[in-house]
């Protein structure tokens, strides 16, 4: 049938991406539409994760809505609980609660005919929607060292995105495999009460300082008092983020001036030679995801915390043994290894002619800007391959995207269509453009080893450009980019 009013969507994440769809439709008139999450809350992975330390690294007024400023904030920066507590807040504010279906898990779904699209749950319900946006975010999915005797550990063990509150870590021994984004939350927190806390790290990161300020009662009343303050903080934060992509443009000053920033870090916080020696990274800024913390290292100065600069070769009964030879024992082991970004097989997606999402996403993860894949009518992205800016908050390229994809549908209800599918001309024509763009930054560059690269060489995980950019490719989109029927 055609696109109207009426028209059924299924959104798939009740995460800030999932909210911002949902409130989007509202807003232009689409109210048939259900949010499922396998969780219990919105929220996505700030409702999903809870390991100590959690928080954001992106300032506070920045990490929202554009359109939901919250005065509340208890600092510049916050940790995990007021996060998922202003997601959860927001969905019930735009009017979200009814069309919320938690504790759902979507397992797989098929493309029927005319548009339609057949939703299976985990629970063997089934149900048909003509539309489906999946807003799934890209940090649920637990990445495990590929080494021998993970399952030999005699201790407890877990991945820092399913933490295991039930242990206490009081006077353990403890390992924590990895020394990225969850780490430098984790470690402090561990080092507090571990009895000996190892942190094994295959490749330093470029960290800056956080230099977290909580917000007084005062500061917290003139931002609710007047709104204007909250503007101009964003603006001034918008601006500072601008220069992220500067940071990590091959050839500009910026770059420079950001890893001596972080050297000095180090100078001013890291006692022993060595260890500083250690920390240092031997990469470009911005090859990896930059990090903000500032107490990690603080933490490895302390006499119960050992940082050990080597990767991990296997795990034994007792502990675990580094690459480079050393046997270390343990009775915790935590590890911080990582997500599987893009992981396009969490939920079997077959479109046109029996095609697996999974498997057209498998090698080479593209999409037509963040959002469509020919082959899969009326299936849109809310935040998928290249589909995300570095030098704004996540929650801007989010809204941009399910702005257009809601756009689209707006032009497909006036045109009377059944269904839109991306050009596969369109669609290349697109993704050969951006990648004559990716060795541009340190992040796209050959040389560059980290999850913004695949096995294959390809960077399907940022946008190759600034918001600006972002935003005018975005504004020229429309049907005519689409086949129509």
């Amino acid at each position: 049938m055609p696109v109207t009013d009426n028209t059924s969507i299924a959104i798939i994440g009740a995460g800030p991406a999932g909210i911002a769809a949902g409130r989007e439709l509202l807003r232009k008139g689409f109210d048939q539409f259900t949010i499922f999450d396998a969780l219990d809350a919105p929220g996505g992975t700030w409702r999903l994760h809870s390991y100590p330390g959690l928080a954001c690294d992106v300032w506070a007024h920045s990490y929202t809505f554009s359109y939901a400023p919250n005065p509340d904030w208890s600092a510049n920066f916050v940790d995990q609980p007021e996060i998922q507590a202003y997601l959860q807040r927001c969905a019930t504010e735009f009017g979200l609660d009814p069309h919320l279906r938690l504790k759902t898990h979507i397992s797989s779904m098929r493309y029927l005919e005319h548009g339609a699209w057949e939703l299976h749950t985990s629970t063997g319900e089934t149900q048909v929607f003509d539309v489906v946006i999946n807003a799934m975010g890209n940090q649920h999915t637990p990445l495990y060292p590929d080494v021998p005797g993970l399952e030999k550990f005699a201790g407890d063990s877990w991945h820092a995105t399913r933490w295991n509150h039930d242990v206490d870590l009081q006077d353990k021994r403890v390992i924590i495999v990895g020394s990225a984004a969850s780490a430098v939350q984790i470690v402090p927190e561990v080092a507090k009460k571990a009895g000996h806390l190892t942190v094994m790290q295959r490749s330093a990161n470029w960290i800056m300082p956080r230099r977290k300020k909580d917000y007084s009662t005062l500061k917290r009343r003139m931002f609710r008092t007047f709104p204007f303050l909250i503007k101009l903080t964003r603006a001034w934060q918008r601006l500072l983020m601008g220069q992220v992509e500067y940071a990590v443009t091959h050839g500009h000053k910026r770059m420079g001036q950001f890893e001596g920033m972080v050297r000095s870090f180090i100078e001013r916080t890291v006692s022993d030679p060595k260890t500083r020696e250690q920390l240092t990274p031997d990469s470009h800024y911005g090859c990896k995801r930059g990090l903000v913390s500032d107490d990690f290292y603080p933490a490895l100065e302390r006499d119960n915390v050992d940082l050990v600069a080597s990767g991990l070769r296997e795990v034994t009964a007792t502990g675990v043994i580094t690459q480079d030879g050393e046997a270390l024992e343990a009775d915790v082991i935590i590890y911080c290894t990582g997500y599987r970004i893009l992981d396009f097989d969490r939920i079997e997606v077959i479109g046109k002619n029996g095609l697996s999402l999974a498997d057209a996403m498998a090698d080479d993860p593209r999409a037509h800007k963040g959002i469509a894949v020919p082959g899969f009518p009326n299936y849109f992205l809310a935040v998928g391959p290249n589909g995300l800016v570095l030098n704004v908050s996540y929650f801007l390229s989010a809204e941009k995207n399910i702005e257009t994809i809601v756009r689209l549908l707006d032009e497909a209800r006036r045109t009377g269509l059944e269904q839109v599918e991306v050009r596969r001309e369109t669609f290349e024509q697109y993704n050969d453009w951006m990648a004559q763009r990716f060795s541009r930054f340190s992040w796209g560059s050959s040389d560059c080893n980290s999850y913004y690269r695949n096995a294959s060489g390809h960077a399907p995980f940022l946008f190759p450009g600034n918001y600006k950019e972002y935003c005018k490719l975005h504004a020229q989109s429309g049907l005519q980019e689409f086949e129509q029927a």
